[in-house]
């Protein structure tokens, strides 16, 4: 695999005239792919039914003059305001009923059929057009599904769909009824178009309504992704993407995937650092140039599992961002370190966002590789040393990795619905797990739950998964490398129960939960190794094997054989110490890793990164503040 570096291009935001020495440029730097074209639709269509592709027809033809090769987007993610006078319902709403009105973007519901018939018109009338243009290599799908948080719906239109949704499901309101305990506090339905939408309650919802509205969600966003996949694929043999974002979790990307070609994210470390970790104010002012040295490489493996293997970057940040409540610059090297960890996580491409930094509307304050003026950005040359780089890196060679973490949009769902303790998050606990990994120099895959074995690596972890799908749970009772499971796993059917056995319901495995605990910050409960629980403690009936307690004895780590079972949620000092233990037993190499220092391994390449503003010792070797180290294997 030869990786490439892109930008994203916006040719109506600036003068025709102007085309050909942007294009002239990008190739001088190094680039090699351009995206366009998803925020258009006001100029492909400025009124109902007119046309007018002779604007992009250009701004392709002289991209593709320069030998640079086209990602054409849908622009669906932001319709233009005629569209609203013609489906005036077609806005979505918030959880407090507020129609979200038009003058930003992603202004529409999922669950709306006639805007999702005008999303499918658009795409197969674009698609049609430029189906044998040569410089177009890939299509991108709409932009960042549920930014702004835009999946959860509470619309007129989204009610009905969901009563419908129901109906298909459990057929029977009987069904219904049984499934989510309306028997609890005289909740039950006569029809299923008596059942509403669960938010404005007076107090808590039923938390399998919760979920499954939360299913529903997803499950609009993959139909209306569907539709306009089936559109372009009547005209065009080329991959299809969509760019995901940094912490979404509202709708599962892998079914959504299923449909693509390709996965692909939009990387924002420094905004991501800010808004989308848990971290503590010393870990966010320590990586504030930087971003989080893990947050980064979990999405890269996240949607490279999304993506079957296929993923890229599809927007880089280049420099401060505009929508972070505050948007330092990155440290000099930064942009070089974000694309290289990309690049050792086997992306096929990375593309920046910006080419040129806009000087009007809502992001004129996000950098891009040039000033409004066109004179180059801080980044310029950075990223012109990049690209050199990697021009002389040769393929990057994939291999699987020994170690996996299994991560489920669903369970974090549940999870959500039903967080008994108000820190409980999936995704911070999955993070957490993967953390520790990092921190012992492993190279780590990400699985779905729907995985049907496991017997390429020889340890797997799998916090937090609302219940044991079978194939998932065949493949776990053959697995012959180490399991570690926990917490919560398995503690509720697919309907939000207890489980009759009680949790956390592993065949074979002798453990029953008795009760949880969940507690603030400040009152973690200390470890007898090392470290605190935190957040989360179950109190367990076992006759197995108990390796970790709490000073309290509470049991905290226990095996079966190969198999073991987390009780409680142990802070990052705690799960490192006991992921390296279990690693040695797996047969693993680990490697006590410094502080903001992580590696990465390919087939091909060893890839070392240092997030410290400063200097670090690691193997023996001194690495400079930003620097990264890559070793040749072959």
């Amino acid at each position: 695999m030869k990786p490439q570096l892109g930008t994203c291009y916006y040719p109506e935001h600036w003068p025709q005239d102007q085309w050909l020495d942007d294009a002239k440029r990008m190739v001088d730097l190094g680039l090699k792919i351009v995206r366009v074209g998803e925020f258009a639709w006001s100029r492909f269509e400025p009124k109902p039914g007119k046309l007018d592709f002779s604007w992009m027809d250009n701004a392709v033809d002289i991209l593709g003059s320069q030998g640079l090769k086209v990602v054409m987007c849908t622009p669906t993610a932001t319709p233009p305001r005629w569209m609203l006078d013609k489906h005036p319902d077609m806005l979505a709403a918030d959880a407090d009923g507020q129609i979200r009105k038009f003058g930003s973007r992603r202004h529409y519901c999922f669950s709306h059929q006639a805007y999702r018939d005008e999303s499918v018109r658009i795409a197969r009338i674009i698609s049609e057009h430029y189906r044998t243009h040569e410089a177009i290599v890939a299509w991108q799908i709409d932009n960042e599904y549920s930014c702004h948080d835009t999946v959860r719906s509470y619309s007129v239109a989204a009610g009905l769909a969901f009563q419908h949704w129901l109906q298909n499901k459990y057929q029977t309101i009987d069904a219904l009824n049984q499934a989510w305990g309306n028997v609890f506090w005289s909740m039950e339905y006569a029809e299923f178009e008596q059942v509403e939408l669960p938010n404005q309650t007076v107090t808590e919802a039923n938390p399998t309504h919760w979920l499954d509205f939360y299913r529903f969600s997803s499950d609009q966003v993959i139909a209306y992704n569907a539709a306009q996949v089936q559109a372009i694929r009547e005209h065009t043999p080329a991959p299809l993407i969509h760019n995901y974002m940094g912490r979404i979790v509202d709708f599962d990307h892998y079914k959504l995937g299923d449909d693509l070609d390709i996965a692909s994210w939009d990387s924002y470390p420094l905004g991501f650092l800010v808004d989308r970790t848990d971290a503590t104010p010393e870990w966010k002012k320590r990586f504030e140039r930087q971003g989080d040295p893990d947050l980064q490489a979990f999405h890269h493996d996240l949607y490279r599992a999304v993506g079957k293997g296929r993923w890229w970057v599809m927007e880089q940040q280049p420099g401060p961002v505009n929508w972070a409540p505050n948007n330092p610059a990155p440290l000099p090297g930064m942009v070089r370190l974000w694309t290289m960890e990309a690049i050792a996580h086997e992306a096929e491409a990375v593309c920046y966002f910006r080419w040129r930094q806009a000087p009007f509307a809502q992001e004129q304050m996000h950098a891009g590789l040039l000033r409004p003026d066109s004179a180059p950005s801080a980044v310029f040359e950075e990223v012109e040393q990049t690209a050199r780089d990697i021009s002389s890196l040769g393929d990057v060679k994939t291999q699987q990795a020994k170690v996996a973490i299994i991560f489920d949009y669903e369970s974090g769902w549940a999870w959500e619905a039903q967080p008994q303790g108000e820190d409980y998050d999936n995704f911070a606990l999955c993070l957490e797990f993967y953390r520790s990994l990092r921190r012992n120099g492993l190279t780590v895959d990400v699985l779905p739950a729907t995985v049907d074995s496991l017997d390429a690596y020889q340890l797997v972890l799998a916090p937090s998964l609302l219940s044991w799908p079978s194939a998932l749970m065949q493949a776990l009772q053959s697995f012959s490398g180490i399991a570690v499971l926990g917490p919560r796993a398995g503690s509720k059917t697919d309907n939000l129960s207890i489980p009759m056995n009680l949790p956390p319901a592993i065949p074979g495995f002798e453990c029953k939960v008795s009760y949880v605990e969940t507690f603030p910050a400040g009152s973690e409960r200390p470890i007898e190794g090392g470290g605190a629980v935190r957040t989360w403690l179950e109190t367990v009936e076992t006759s197995e094997q108990i390796l970790e307690r709490t000073s309290d004895g509470t049991p905290l780590l226990l095996a079966k054989g190969n198999l073991h079972y987390l009780t409680g949620w142990p802070d990052q000092s705690a799960m490192t110490r006991i992921v390296a233990k279990l690693a040695v037993q797996a047969g693993l190499e680990t490697l006590s890793m410094p502080e903001g220092v992580r590696r990465r391994c390919t087939a091909s390449h060893e890839f070392v990164f240092n997030h410290n503003a400063e200097a670090m010792e690691f193997d023996g070797q001194t690495l400079a503040a930003c620097e990264v180290r890559i070793r040749s294997l072959v």
